[in-house]
């Protein structure tokens, strides 16, 4: 058991009595920031863009044209092109999808090309005497367990990192040697960790495979695969059962598009994930009659179809965005079966395909072109049967995708806490 002595690093806590502090800036050899530039004997065609996408070193590469780049002179292009070993800090930015202060360590071998461009980073060049993989892990473990802000210049809006508290901030540290040992053992554990992990990520892509192909089946073809079948004249469906009709969705609803307040009827928000209340968050409006009434059983979808799955029956009396076309049932109906079917990919599609536009997100289906679209329709016993299945069965697929998430963020918890166990001295690579 080693001796171990305060830090005086906050978040670190103790480290083995041998270690001493130091300022990241001399741990540094050279840093810089931008726009990297073409390598003057590269190819200027053969591109990389590396965007600090994910914490775990998992880069995404982009080719990029050539009129995206700065022109540097030759000394110039030399001293910007990245290095293996090179950490690139994500210095701007803002949000859970791009948080300020993650670093990676570019690795050439994971590349095919003789340039990169990097927006937003901040490049670390370590120097000789210390081991770049050791500082992107304790660097991971300061990510992990600090409040960046503390290095932000502003909170709200873009977020910028403070380059000067940032540099120095205090590292304690062992030996190169240590070091080495520290990283290796550390690449070795956290690429276990990424394995199981892939592995459950690819279970849970398995579990909601099958669960779209149970609901596409149960609300195309119904429960019992015994009865006859009849083509329904629909690409999209294709068989169906013989005593199921095909209806136009006109048939089976009528437009609601009364404008009212959200002051008056709580606000909604159209996800994937169906009609929910809108977040506390989310800005209101001061017109009178900016929203859409929803009443509970009405479906409502996102009108600019961009297969996204906006769309679902409302369990609640509220309003909705003007962007979303709001149906009330003409008939009874099982409200759920339609939900169920509204959501499948092929839906999707179909509801796509009548629509025009010029890209996804400028792509509208209108009533006028939403009501034509041809859909089928079981007896209301059988729609209610296929609802009831269909809740139970995906219930049960969903709780086990829960689980397996959970057994992933379990995972993501013990990786971070080795990082920071190993790199703080705290437990010995033997």
């Amino acid at each position: 058991m080693r001796k171990m002595k305060d830090s005086k690093i906050e978040w670190v806590g103790e480290i083995p009595e041998t270690w001493e502090n130091y300022k990241l800036k001399n741990l540094i050899a050279i840093h810089f920031s931008g726009n990297w530039g073409a390598d003057p004997m590269g190819d200027e065609n053969d591109l990389l863009c590396i965007r600090i996408a994910d914490f775990d070193f998992g880069n995404q590469t982009i080719k990029m044209s050539a009129n995206t780049l700065r022109h540097y002179t030759y000394s110039q292009a030399n001293r910007l092109l990245l290095q293996d070993g090179d950490l690139l800090l994500e210095k701007s930015g803002g949000g859970d999808k791009n948080p300020v202060g993650r670093v990676v360590m570019f690795e050439k071998c994971r590349y095919n090309g003789s340039t990169v461009f990097a927006n937003f980073s901040e490049c670390l060049r370590v120097n000789e005497k210390n081991v770049s993989r050791y500082i992107a892990y304790y660097l991971k473990a300061l990510y992990y367990n600090c409040n960046m802000r503390d290095f932000f210049t502003q909170t709200t809006g873009l977020q910028n990192l403070n380059l000067f508290k940032y540099l120095n901030i205090k590292i304690a540290m062992s030996n190169k040697y240590e070091q080495q040992r520290i990283a290796d053992f550390l690449d070795r554990e956290c690429e276990r960790i990424d394995g199981l992990k892939a592995d459950i990520e690819a279970q849970i892509e398995t579990l909601e495979k099958y669960k779209r192909s149970v609901i596409t089946e149960a609300v195309t073809h119904g429960l019992n695969l015994n009865v006859p079948m009849k083509d329904s004249g629909l690409a999209w469906i294709g068989d169906i059962p013989l005593d199921w009709d095909v209806g136009r969705i006109g048939g089976l609803y009528e437009l609601r598009n009364e404008k009212v307040s959200d002051k008056d009827y709580m606000p909604l928000s159209v996800t994937m994930k169906g009609i929910l209340p809108q977040l506390e968050t989310a800005a209101k409006t001061n017109d009178g009659d900016n929203r859409k009434l929803v009443r509970k059983g009405d479906f409502a979808i996102n009108s600019r179809s961009d297969r996204r799955g906006s769309c679902g029956i409302s369990d609640y009396d509220g309003s909705v965005s003007l962007i979303n076309t709001i149906l009330k049932p003409r008939n009874q109906m099982e409200a759920r079966y339609y939900n169920w079917l509204f959501h499948t990919p092929n839906f999707s599609d179909e509801f796509y395909k009548w629509g025009h536009g010029i890209v996804d997100d400028l792509w509208t289906t209108t009533w006028q072109e939403m009501k034509r679209i041809q859909i089928p329709v079981p007896p209301l016993s059988e729609q209610q049967a296929i609802a009831d299945y269909l809740d139970e069965k995906c219930a049960q697929i969903d709780e086990l995708v829960s689980q397996k998430q959970s057994q992933i963020e379990t995972l993501e918890t013990y990786k971070k806490s080795l990082i920071f166990e190993y790199v703080t001295g705290k437990k010995e690579v033997v």
